[in-house]
């Protein structure tokens, strides 16, 4: 995955201490009720689409920029279906951080699926009740999108659902 340039002038000066960072994970519905996924060519595993907002770009702004640049598909972000922090990863060259993952579902308004950058080695629609392998992380948000309740879904670890 392209680091954006902004985290690379961080990294002259933090080194590889932990940074705190947000991210947006965008679940894609198209009309037919299929979910946009991409394969990502890091790892060559199938996960939603999502990324590193800008700074001063707004979540939902970074959700459409994010699966356009991916994917070419053009969206409109419908709510937000949770915020979560996740654990701290470390990256093979030593660099650590932590995300604030804000997950939105979107809606699926115009383009053709394909690869438009680097970063997926395929992109596709999928059924949602014939996804291919997914990490939890993605099946959860997957699953928590579709629930027009929120209390439906079973919660994720170390979330914390709005009452009411």
């Amino acid at each position: 995955m392209a680091t954006p340039d902004f985290i690379r002038a961080l990294r002259a000066d933090a080194g590889q201490q932990l940074l705190w960072l947000p991210g947006i994970t965008a679940i894609v519905f198209d009309d037919e009720g299929r979910v946009l996924l991409g394969r990502r060519s890091d790892n060559g595993r199938w996960s939603a689409i999502g990324g590193i907002p800008e700074p001063g770009e707004q979540p939902a702004e970074c959700a459409v920029r994010e699966v356009y640049e991916e994917t070419a598909v053009r969206c409109v972000p419908e709510r937000v279906v949770l915020v979560q922090a996740l654990e701290p990863v470390t990256y093979p060259n030593g660099d650590t951080c932590q995300f604030m993952d804000i997950t939105l579902r979107c809606r699926a308004v115009g383009g053709e699926a394909r690869v438009n950058d680097d970063e997926s080695l395929e992109v596709a629609w999928f059924s949602v009740d014939a996804l291919p392998d997914l990490h939890e992380f993605s099946l959860s948000r997957i699953k928590q999108a579709l629930a027009d309740d929120p209390t439906w879904f079973e919660p994720v670890a170390g979330a914390v659902r709005p009452a009411g």
